[in-house]
């Protein structure tokens, strides 16, 4: 299955085990509660699962790469304690308390969370001296005489022999003991989850071209050579730093992330056509409304390839503007949470007290989060911002002096307006990018198959497909009705022929 397909499996898993019956009890007995092992090549985002389920069920996370451990760290160290057995002193050994298990233990007296998931990467690569205490914790969830927690999934990965050569094999003890999912790399999921994460346009626009360079791994004569969607991840976020501090992108550089070199130097000169069609388009001048008679010719007659990549060019601003409209709605959204519980409190307390301690609450909302994994980047500035702001309305209320609730209300709620009008603007200069960029296109392409596969990304993208939902645009609506009644001709028609032939194969047998 692919990863979302595998994502899903792992959630529904941890729904189950976590269910409990009318008395009380786990549904599952944990004894039953067979571990999952989640088998795949390296780099499609196995450890991201995890985070992403955590997340969304709000359990813990407590994640372990098995290679960086020892026999002692993993079981705990040994210990003499004194026991009597029938009236007879005797020396028992027992162990010290495994690291592992103790980490989930210290997540939950930090977060509160009672229930989580054990996650231990490269699980087939343990040492031989660790092995069978590894093998021994999956069939019986203890290290030593230490058990894991009640409510507690373990899920482990491992890559196959084929791209690891430390990789052991598990006996058929072991495997009757978990519940494996073998995971398989999908462009198609991979880039729904990359316009979510921001991913470069120049990485989306080259795999769509290209989508057997997504995923390979191959062996030469130089050894392994690979290219993983890791790879294309961390490659994007160091493209985007190199564009802010104005370095260039050499192949050298995306030879360092993916490590096959044909598709490194065919990326790398791909790369070099995106920024050349940016400035050879104008982009921002097409966004803007303000393009020449030239452009639309030049698109005109353009290599389908190139189109592809003007588009996308296009597709990755709208989805940038789209992004930061997003963020700022629930910016606005945090924000007039906060306030209508400040307009709440400030009749019984001092206004500045209560936002201090919105910031406080909201500060320790955003520790819990990252103590148990949860804290994603875009989490983690939204929530910054919302208490940068609180703070900035804190010391707008003590520098003007406003204690009475009427007054600090206002102050606050004026100060809020900025926040909500800055939403407005961004809502409307990112419609008028849509509209114009819809007016270039259909001046350039008609109603073409490009223009198609324009709305289709539109649609699948998934901050520019929020942006439409939210703030429309009749240029995409119209558009997709268009489409939608392409698609049902199509289909009627189709169904027409079925007929057809079904009555001439009837009447060439009689």
């Amino acid at each position: 299955m692919n990863i979302k397909q595998a994502k899903q499996e792992i959630a529904n898993t941890l729904r189950a085990y976590l269910a409990r019956d009318a008395l009380g009890n786990y549904l599952i007995p944990a004894v039953r509660q067979r571990p999952v092992l989640l088998m795949g090549p390296p780099g499609i985002g196995k450890t991201q699962i995890m985070e992403q389920i955590a997340a969304e069920n709000n359990v813990g996370l407590v994640a372990y790469t098995i290679t960086h451990h020892t026999r002692q760290s993993a079981i705990g160290l040994p210990f003499i304690e004194k026991r009597t057995y029938g009236g007879e002193a005797f020396s028992v050994t027992e162990y010290t308390m495994s690291e592992i298990l103790a980490s989930v233990y210290q997540l939950m007296e930090r977060t509160g969370l009672r229930e989580g998931i054990l996650f231990l990467d490269e699980i087939n690569c343990v040492s031989e001296t660790l092995a069978p205490m590894m093998l021994q914790f999956l069939q019986c969830k203890t290290f030593g005489n230490q058990r894991l927690p009640e409510g507690w999934l373990i899920a482990a990965a491992g890559n196959p022999p084929e791209y690891n050569k430390s990789v052991r094999d598990f006996d058929v003890v072991t495997l009757d003991r978990v519940k494996r999912i073998d995971v398989e790399e999908d462009f198609a999921v991979w880039k729904e989850y990359a316009r979510q994460r921001n991913i470069h346009g120049a990485i989306i626009s080259y795999l769509d071209i290209k989508k057997d360079h997504f995923y390979r791994i191959e062996t030469t004569a130089d050894g392994l050579q690979f290219a993983t969607a890791r790879g294309w991840e961390d490659l994007s976020e160091l493209i985007r730093a190199y564009e802010t501090l104005h370095l260039p992108v050499g192949r050298e550089v995306v030879g360092q992330y993916i490590q096959l070199p044909r598709i490194a130097k065919d990326f790398t000169n791909y790369l070099e056509l995106y920024y050349k069609y940016r400035r050879t388009y104008h982009v921002e001048d097409i966004l803007k409304g303000t393009w020449q008679p030239v452009t639309v010719s030049e698109l005109r007659a353009a290599p389908f390839d190139e189109k592809l990549s003007v588009m996308g060019l296009v597709l990755s601003r709208l989805s940038g503007e789209s992004r930061n409209t997003r963020l700022q709605d629930g910016l606005t959204a945090a924000l007039h949470a906060a306030l209508s519980e400040f307009k709440a409190r400030i009749e019984s307390e001092e206004p500045q007290a209560v936002l201090t301690g919105l910031i406080r609450q909201r500060q320790e909302q955003q520790r819990r989060a990252k103590e148990a994994g949860h804290l994603d980047r875009e989490s983690r500035d939204l929530g910054q911002r919302e208490i940068n702001l609180l703070e900035t309305y804190r010391q707008g209320l003590a520098r003007e002096a406003l204690s009475t609730p009427a007054a600090a209300m206002d102050a606050v709620r004026d100060w809020f307006s900025r926040e909500t009008e800055l939403r407005k603007r961004l809502g409307q200069a990112t419609g008028a990018m849509f509209a114009n960029a819809f007016r270039f296109l259909e001046e350039a392409l008609g109603q073409s198959q490009e223009l198609v596969i324009f709305v289709t990304e539109i649609t699948a993208g998934y901050d520019t497909s929020w942006f439409v939902e939210n703030f429309g645009c009749e240029a995409y609506f119209r558009h997709n009705q268009e489409l939608l009644f392409d698609s049902t001709r199509r289909r009627i028609r189709d169904e027409i022929a079925a007929v057809r032939a079904a009555e001439l194969e009837e009447m060439q047998h009689e």
